[in-house]
């Protein structure tokens, strides 16, 4: 650090927070005081601890200190580095585990010597971007079929604690067909992060994988770099190589407490709930950086939102609802046919997929709100028709053949089971399709209609859904 001024008028220190007063910021001479850049703090003994510039007033820098002010008194000196955070980039990243400050916390060779990149760089310039035309196929049905995944897409998984949201999310990067998957977890316990790896290791995948990890012992701050260094790195093999790569995060409802907590540490006003004026800005920055680029590849977006109390008006969800495009609702082991949502999926559905793709999709979800309206007659003890017991035991088939987030299959061989359920449940022309796709693709050999065990299964279904 040989060269750089070291300022050691230390004003306060609140937290995890250190402010030192650097006149040269004031009176404009400073060249090396910049938002978001690092510095040095070292104590009197002359332990060193890495911080960053969180908020510059007048002569006044604040400093987020990564691992905390304990044993940092008001003697203590800065020095500013005059760049931001970076990370590790080049193909030797792939399959290895970084902390929140981008070093590697797994046994794996030393990187030190590979290239860095500076990280919450600007969203790329939109006349370098194309529409998004390319699908990205989960094999899960619930996606698939009723709410496509998209190239360049960003949206979030819907749910509440307790529901098994961290392997459904592992789930869809072990079977997503992305060239790279990049990995954020934020405030994760042990045992999740131990879930991810294993998950991601065990299915053979872990060669394309990049992981940062930020555990819930971890220091919070380390929890706001986590999305800037993993979208630093997608963007890179994106930009740089044409890689389609997958960025995956849980949970950014930990990542809004941990921009909540350096507020208050900094006696912000809160706008809502305790959560920051800028909670929109500051989610938008990193949800904007899903792209699908003209010249390279793509980087798509899926993460994990918890929604406190199962309140979708709560600010984190709600404002994630205006800056992303949709959102997979998960809840009781499910993803909710009408809760769910994709704004793009309707640029893939007919184009690259079959051609009775969007048939189908329309066809399902309108019989299964119908099986939703038979089982409250049931409930009610209202008398039930015949179609009445066709679209019950179409709702229960429907659940279990689909909606179940442990089902995987490829979308033509999901595509086939919908034409199988419809087949077992109602005659062709109660479709209300169109009939050449009726006439190419519902089975031949199938026993139509209501069967002799209908009845049965469709008061089975009402029973279950009571």
């Amino acid at each position: 650090m040989e060269g750089l001024i070291r300022y050691s008028k230390v004003l306060a220190i609140v937290g995890d927070i250190l402010q030192v007063q650097v006149p040269s910021v004031a009176q404009g001479t400073s060249a090396d005081v910049r938002f978001n850049d690092l510095a040095v703090v070292a104590d009197e003994d002359g332990r060193k601890s890495l911080a960053q510039v969180i908020n510059i007033v007048r002569d006044v820098v604040s400093l987020q200190i990564f691992s905390g002010t304990k044993g940092i008194s008001t003697a203590a000196t800065v020095t500013f580095l005059g760049h931001p955070m970076q990370t590790t980039y080049s193909p030797n990243i792939l399959g290895r585990v970084f902390t929140g400050t981008g070093e590697p916390m797994d046994a794996g060779p030393d990187l030190s010597l590979e290239p860095k990149v500076d990280i919450g760089g600007p969203t790329v310039n939109p006349v370098e971007r194309i529409v998004p035309s390319k699908m990205i196929r989960t094999d899960v049905p619930m996606i698939d079929i009723f709410n496509s995944l998209v190239e360049s897409q960003k949206i979030p998984i819907f749910s509440v604690s307790g529901e098994p949201f961290n392997p459904f999310l592992a789930r869809i990067g072990i079977q997503a067909d992305a060239d790279i998957v990049v990995f954020g977890g934020l405030g994760l316990i042990f045992d999740d992060y131990y879930l991810f790896r294993k998950t991601f290791e065990d299915a053979g995948v872990f060669s394309r994988t990049v992981m940062f990890v930020n555990q819930a012992s971890d220091p919070i701050v380390e929890r706001l770099l986590v999305p800037d260094m993993a979208l630093a790195v997608a963007e890179r093999f994106a930009v740089e190589e044409g890689k389609r790569v997958l960025v995956l995060f849980t949970d950014m409802t930990a990542y809004a407490d941990a921009l909540k907590e350096v507020g208050i540490a900094m006696e912000r006003v809160p706008s809502n709930r305790g959560y920051m004026g800028d909670l929109y800005s500051q989610l938008a920055r990193r949800y904007e950086k899903a792209s699908d680029f003209a010249k390279g590849g793509s980087v798509t977006i899926l993460t994990v939102t918890t929604m406190p109390g199962n309140d979708v008006t709560h600010p984190v969800p709600d404002n994630t609802g205006y800056i992303t495009e949709g959102q997979f609702y998960l809840h009781d082991g499910v993803i909710d046919p009408f809760g769910s949502l994709s704004r793009l999926k309707q640029n893939v559905i007919g184009k690259v997929t079959r051609e009775d793709h969007g048939q189908i999709m329309n066809t399902m979800v309108r019989f299964y709100a119908g099986g939703r309206d038979a089982q409250q007659k049931q409930a009610m003890a209202f008398e039930l028709s015949d179609y009445d017991l066709q679209l019950l035991k179409f709702s229960k088939l429907f659940r279990e053949r689909f909606m179940d987030i442990n089902v995987s299959l490829p979308l033509e061989r999901a595509l086939d089971l919908c034409w199988q359920t419809l087949a077992e449940c109602f005659k062709p022309e109660q479709l209300l399709m169109k009939q050449e796709l009726i006439d190419k693709f519902f089975p031949k050999s199938h026993k139509t209609g209501l069967d002799d065990n209908a009845q049965e299964a469709g008061t089975n279904g009402a029973a279950a859904a009571q």
